[in-house]
């Protein structure tokens, strides 16, 4: 192992601004021993959340109090290397996730044992089903409530997070209608056994939702807003749910102001209902999904694809944000810190 050294670098949030770059900058931090329950982690991975970084640095997500300076991301797997006294459940040594922000976009973490989660090895694919894996589950069965065969709509369906809701509606023997954007993320998300696949740059979703499906969506989940979170839920079943797990159009902070009928009007005869997710509110229920999805991985049930584009060493991180919040990526985006 190599000599720990005195310092590492972190992505640390300055200001507060219009964009991950311009509010952001890598600086480089003391590393210190670790205190009574807390443990000291080396990064090998981190996960990339493009829109979430976006809204932090613009200070617009509303369950997240954040000072400045902070440190940016959330996601990292890592192995221990120092242990603070009174820490029992973790020694050196062991492979940790990190899904807690702040403990993401940074070579090294020193922090309270409660915020890391073992993992069976710091890999790329650990950390991706104890992060994105367990959003996927509990949009898909707490807050969905899927149940078996139904029809199951799924936006963004090519990346990190569609991609994995994807394959666990088909494990729950729903008819997945999976959308994306070009024939490359349209072949992607029919190997992952799409029943059917919505290319939006060649038709168009609304009418392609009208017509083949037509009331008969009984859970849809959206991660982009706009038209395409129109046309699901217009054809809502009855007792249909339309999960909002983010909202990809609105990523300015200045959502469309529309002139129409309230929502109310398309729900109430239908007996449906609009449902928010947001995983971080959701903590109690992460151990029992992460131990689930491990199980699925092991199975072969499940599988985990990474975006093509390799990004290696903390300063990609801003161009794995790029990518990703640009629409390019296809699968989860991380970034390799072992360097």
């Amino acid at each position: 192992m190599n000599e720990r050294p005195q310092s590492y670098r972190a992505i640390e949030l300055q200001a507060f601004g219009e964009s991950f770059r311009e509010a952001t900058a890598i600086v480089e931090l003391p590393l210190r021993a670790p205190a009574a329950n807390e443990i000291q982690v080396r990064n090998r991975w981190c996960g990339i959340n493009g829109i979430f970084d976006t809204q932090i640095a613009r200070n617009a997500v509303d369950y997240v109090s954040v000072g400045l300076p902070s440190i940016m991301g959330v996601e990292a797997a890592g192995v221990v290397e120092a242990v603070g006294e009174e820490v029992e459940v973790f020694e050196v040594g062991d492979a940790v996730a990190t899904v807690r922000f702040n403990g993401g976009y940074r070579e090294w973490n020193t922090a309270d044992a409660s915020r890391f989660a073992t993992i069976p090895e710091p890999t790329a694919e650990w950390l991706a089903l104890a992060s994105t894996g367990v959003s996927a589950m509990l949009a898909l069965e707490h807050v969905g409530a899927v149940q078996a065969g139904e029809t199951v709509a799924v936006s963004a369906a090519a990346g990190g997070l569609g991609h994995l809701i994807v394959q666990l509606a088909k494990l729950h023997g729903c008819h997945v209608v999976g959308i994306c954007g070009g024939p490359e993320k349209a072949a992607f998300v029919r190997s992952l056994g799409a029943d059917r696949v919505i290319d939006y740059k060649r038709e168009p979703v609304q009418k392609v939702l009208d017509v083949e499906y037509r009331n008969a969506i009984d859970l849809a989940i959206d991660t982009v807003s706009g038209p395409i979170y129109d046309a699901m839920l217009d054809n809502l079943a009855v007792h249909g749910r339309l999960v909002v797990g983010g909202a990809a159009n609105d990523l300015k902070g200045r959502p469309e102001i529309v002139s129409a009928p309230r929502i109310a009007s398309k729900l109430y005869y239908k007996a449906a209902s609009v449902r928010g997710f947001m995983n971080g509110l959701l903590p109690e229920l992460w151990p029992a999904a992460r131990d689930r999805l491990f199980g699925l991985f092991r199975e072969g049930k499940l599988d985990v694809t990474f975006d093509q584009e390799r990004f290696v060493g903390l300063p990609r991180v801003y161009d794995a944000v790029d990518r990703l919040i640009g629409g390019q990526s296809m699968g989860k985006v991380v970034v390799d810190l072992r360097t």
